[in-house]
């Protein structure tokens, strides 16, 4: 997203109150942008960024190719500032640094941006020597603070900016995006529903681990259905190797919930509600014939509970062994 245009398709009323102040000359002296990761916080804070700089403005948008916007991109920009956690945090050192940096006039203009990713993650003491920036603005300062956790914001920090809140993105956009940014349409569909990040997704989508976990869990299934006696060995050279981390272990689940509600929806007439398998693939015709309707709806369940053990740190080898028993009986 390098336009207003761009930005106003994913996240159109932060675009028009953003660009309806540029257009009057009423830019804020602070915002804060809040929303879930992926939802367009760091492109927004790039752009207006650019915008305020740019020497060669074309309305609201800016050209994109002038040095000052070139400088910005690359973070080279020296009347732009970015601040982020060092750590688990932002501290009072890094804004006290912020400070002397903004005792001295614009290097090459009036103008003045920073950027606060994590705003959230201010200690009390840099959340407190912040606000001095927001009770007396310059006129020609501009702050952005970005947040996926508004509510651990200060309110007096709150109050004295202009809130923007990111909508998440809903599946049917970022699966758009996706086959823009060239993904096969299968792959879209399974990538947007699994997360509403785009970043996120196309990380997945160019990860082979990814492409491997879901050879696995068809893989999984069709052990289970065709060869049960090979399961559990199934599990412990391949699937627990693969699955090593909690966070590829709960995904793993996540393919495994999706592809079980496709054999489901195929057996009620909903084939094209289908994710992981194709409606005309054989495979899920076999699958269909294997699992009843109400062995899948207790499977359904069983992986939910699977998901639940995890995150109170049940053993992830003993979750998958009782899970394939549960599957099988």
């Amino acid at each position: 997203m390098t336009t207003w245009s761009e930005i106003a398709k994913i996240q159109p009323l932060a675009s028009k109150i953003i660009t309806n102040s540029i257009k009057r000359d009423r830019v804020s002296h602070a915002y804060l942008l809040q929303g879930e990761r992926g939802t367009g916080k760091e492109a927004i804070a790039l752009l207006l960024a650019k915008t305020l700089f740019c020497s060669n403005r074309s309305g609201v948008e800016p050209c994109r190719e002038c040095n000052e916007c070139k400088r910005i991109e690359s973070g080279n920009h020296p009347d732009v500032h970015w601040i982020e956690p060092d750590g688990q945090s932002i501290r009072k050192e890094q804004i006290e640094h912020l400070q002397k940096e903004f005792t001295y006039s614009g290097l090459e203009s009036d103008q003045k941006v920073y950027v606060v990713k994590g705003a959230d993650t201010l200690t009390p003491n840099a959340s407190n020597r912040i606000l001095k920036f927001l009770e007396e603005p310059s006129k020609k300062t501009t702050a952005i603070l970005m947040t996926e956790n508004s509510s651990s914001i200060i309110p007096t920090i709150h109050s004295r900016c202009q809130v923007i809140d990111l909508k998440p993105l809903n599946p049917q956009t970022v699966q758009r995006q996706l086959i823009d940014y060239g993904f096969p349409r299968r792959t879209a569909v399974l990538l947007s529903t699994l997360t509403n990040n785009l970043d996120e997704a196309i990380s997945l989508g160019e990860d082979e681990w990814f492409a491997q976990a879901r050879k696995l869990m068809i893989q999984l299934i069709e052990t289970i259905s065709t060869n049960p006696n090979d399961a559990f060995l199934f599990i412990h050279q391949q699937w627990m190797p693969h699955f090593r981390e909690r966070s590829q272990q709960e995904q793993g689940l996540d393919l495994l919930l999706l592809a079980f509600k496709d054999i489901l929806y195929c057996h009620i007439g909903k084939e094209d509600n289908t994710v992981v398998f194709a409606k005309d693939d054989g495979k899920i015709e076999n699958l269909v014939m294997f699992f009843s309707q109400e062995k899948l709806l207790d499977i359904l369940n069983k992986l939910l509970d699977a998901k639940r053990k995890l995150r109170q740190n049940v053993n992830p080898t003993l979750v998958m062994e009782q899970l394939t028993i549960q599957i099988q009986g």
